[in-house]
């Protein structure tokens, strides 16, 4: 089987590269400006990865005649979480590098991923622009928006694939292989059902969560390698300062109320807010006590209401309203939402990862991977925060296999 060969732009921690890999195509040098990314590509790939900003990077220094580029060009510019979006924030232009060493090298193929929110952005004219510049150089282009769930990865994530060829050719993409058959079922009308038979039978159920990661439930989260069903598993570390309930006073009070009655305790005693300070073990913190100011005033704490009674012989007027709590159930906002066991998961991102279903911590980065399809031996570099991010940002590694194996196909075609 030939190796065809491959240079990859945007490569981060080297999803896409490792599909590609995998299916017997041939890395010879590839780019990123994340420290943490390129160490974790080096570790698992090649060393054939360049450290820096491809704006900085003469196409001279790049290999000549390559068959295929790849590349997902930054996306937060791009992308509908962002509200700050725009035609002028830089990130958005960095295509134009890629479309630069495009146009130098002349890939028989190239191929670009990016997020959905590309379709929408300046209602459809940046990718309309981007399209028209790739044309402009001589490939013919088709986009398609994949869901990565719909062919094998345990993972709801939509993402535009930018396929373009000056070989003459028709552009392919992968065929589904997965789908959500409980939802077929139900949308099924007898007259469509037979039509929709034999397609269906080919389609396999989405893989789920649990599929994937329910193995690892009860294992105890550790940043060492570990042996579990005779897998060793790496990465297993996460975010544990979850919890799913807080304390609330019981009580509707006003601060401004609080620091009158203060005040007014305070001024018949011989207490200054220094002297308090010093009797309960702090430098600047009774002061907001006393002070009538939304943005600094507060209320003590449970424990300080009860030192501050001692010394300041108040009443008991205000005392279960400071003092009297409730436990309140937290509801999660979007970016903290929990795993759904039974479903592909939600799309892993570069922050935020979701909370575990049935622990107080969140997907650990090996899950996060799982849910990627990067395999167990593939370990990350760098700070809890900056795997995360590798991870979030990387294109799955089985749907980079699949769109590596159209890509063969192409090749092969007009050879």
């Amino acid at each position: 089987m030939k190796n065809y060969s491959v240079i990859s732009l945007f490569s981060g921690a080297g999803g896409m590269d490792l599909g590609f890999k995998k299916a017997n195509f041939k890395i010879e040098w590839a780019n990123d400006f994340d420290k943490d990314a390129v160490s974790t590509y080096k570790k698992n790939i090649g060393d054939h990865i360049v450290l820096g900003d491809i704006c900085n990077i003469d196409s001279d220094n790049i290999p000549n005649n390559p068959d295929v580029i790849i590349g997902g060009f930054p996306c937060q510019g791009f992308s509908v979480a962002n509200t700050k979006r725009n035609m002028n924030d830089k990130r958005n232009f960095l295509y134009k590098e890629m479309l630069r060493v495009i146009k130098d090298k002349q890939p028989k193929i190239f191929l670009a991923e990016n997020v959905k929110g590309l379709l929408s952005m300046e209602n459809g004219k940046v990718l309309k622009m981007i399209k028209q510049d790739f044309e402009n150089i001589g490939y013919k282009i088709n986009i398609e928006v994949l869901n990565a769930a719909d062919y094998g990865v345990p993972q709801a994530r939509e993402r535009i694939i930018i396929l373009g060829n000056r070989i003459d050719i028709k552009n392919i993409f992968p065929t589904k292989t997965h789908t959500n058959i409980k939802k077929q079922s139900k949308q099924l009308t007898l007259e469509d059902f037979d039509s929709n038979l034999e397609e269906n039978k080919s389609l396999k159920p989405y893989i789920t969560t649990n599929e994937t990661i329910g193995f690892l439930k009860n294992i105890k989260i550790t940043n060492n390698p570990i042996k579990v069903d005779e897998r060793t598993i790496y990465n297993h570390i996460a975010y544990t300062n979850v919890a799913d309930t807080f304390w609330k006073r019981k009580y509707d009070v006003n601060q401004a109320d609080i620091c009158d009655y203060l005040n007014y305790w305070k001024n018949k005693s011989d207490w200054s807010v220094k002297k308090i300070d010093e009797y309960l073990g702090y430098k600047y913190t009774a002061g907001h006590w006393f002070r009538k100011d939304n943005n600094s005033g507060s209320i003590p704490s449970v424990d300080d209401w009860w030192e501050l009674k001692k010394i300041l012989n108040f009443d008991n007027k205000y005392d279960k309203y400071v003092t009297d709590l409730v436990e309140k159930e937290i509801v999660f906002e979007q970016s903290l939402r929990i795993t759904n066991w039974n479903r592909p998961s939600d799309t892993i991102t570069a922050t935020s990862p979701e909370i575990h279903i049935n622990k107080k911590r969140r997907l650990s980065v090996r899950e996060c991977a799982m849910l990627q399809t990067f395999p167990d031996e593939f370990v990350f570099e760098g700070s809890l925060n900056s795997m995360h991010r590798q991870v979030g940002n990387a294109v799955p590694v089985k749907l980079a296999h699949k769109i590596a194996d159209c890509t063969r196909q192409m090749l092969k075609a007009k050879s």
